[in-house]
């Protein structure tokens, strides 16, 4: 193995502890002391230690390593290696961490909670690495009958919420399903990137070029013209494609309003861009 490929490895190995470990941060901290079982290994974890006083981190272990002689057997090589290492660490974290109720309110507890292990597991798919458990049946699922992951991880998951039932309560049930939305809508945002930008499109009847110099002298915004032709009249014409910042979007609006109030401008909202200048 070359330097770099050594290097590059121990660097994501390193990023798979602290998601691992922000992972644990969000169970032990916020949901485990509260009985919240929200879902995935730990939330069967979190719900054993309740009714047998078993460790979390010895349920995971287990269940982490009957999902990996699964996966060696079910699913190929390369899965199988991509899971491991996060699959053997996660109950490490968990073992090492301290359950500490640093939040007294429920509700903020599993707010905050749902927060910071959903950033944990978005970091772990940022870098293409996975903690095992409850992720390896939705992969067993679509291998073999072609089933929507999101749907069956879904699927378990509101298994182990429903459970919450039988240990602790309907409105720690509730809890763990307000739980299951928040994380998915934080992984949601996470995951398609932080660097969010508006894009426009602008046409003008006349006044197009003049909307462009007036643009180009800008700092905050990317300008590309495309030719289009139009749907009623089948001429020709330019328009503008435009990419800025949130706190430059008002400004621009402004900028081009000033050369043609009568602009057609249509605006949406980008996820993520990468490379340029902006």
């Amino acid at each position: 193995m070359s330097i770099s490929r050594m290097k590059q490895t121990i660097i994501q190995m390193g990023l798979i502890l602290v998601a691992l470990e922000t992972i644990t941060v969000g169970i032990k901290l916020f949901f485990a002391p509260h009985e919240v079982a929200a879902g995935g290994a730990t939330g069967i974890g979190i719900l054993l230690k309740e009714v047998m006083g078993w460790q979390i981190s010895t349920v995971v272990f287990v269940i982490n390593i009957g999902m990996l002689i699964l996966a060696y057997f079910l699913l190929d090589k390369k899965t199988t290696i991509k899971i491991l290492f996060g699959s053997l660490m996660l109950p490490v974290c968990l073992a090492i961490t301290p359950q500490v109720m640093v939040v007294e309110d429920k509700m903020l507890a599993i707010i905050i909670g749902s927060v910071i292990y959903a950033a944990g597991i978005a970091l772990l798919y940022r870098i293409d690495a996975s903690s095992g458990g409850s992720t390896v049946p939705p992969l067993i699922f679509k291998k073999y009958f072609n089933i929507n992951t999101a749907v069956s991880l879904l699927v378990v998951d509101m298994l182990v919420c429903f459970s919450n039932v039988f240990v602790s309560g309907f409105e720690t049930f509730m809890m763990a399903t307000f739980s299951s939305v928040i994380t998915l809508m934080t992984m949601n945002y996470i995951e398609t990137g932080l660097n969010r930008k508006k894009m426009l499109y602008v046409m003008s009847n006349d006044q197009i070029a003049e909307i462009q110099a007036h643009l180009l002298e800008e700092e905050e915004v990317g300008v590309t013209i495309f030719d289009v032709t139009g749907g009623y009249t089948n001429e020709g014409k330019q328009m503008l494609m435009l990419v800025v910042t949130n706190q430059a979007y008002q400004h621009i609006i402004n900028e081009i309003h000033a050369v043609d109030p009568k602009a057609f401008t249509i605006v949406g909202n980008v996820a993520e861009v990468r490379g340029g200048s902006l």
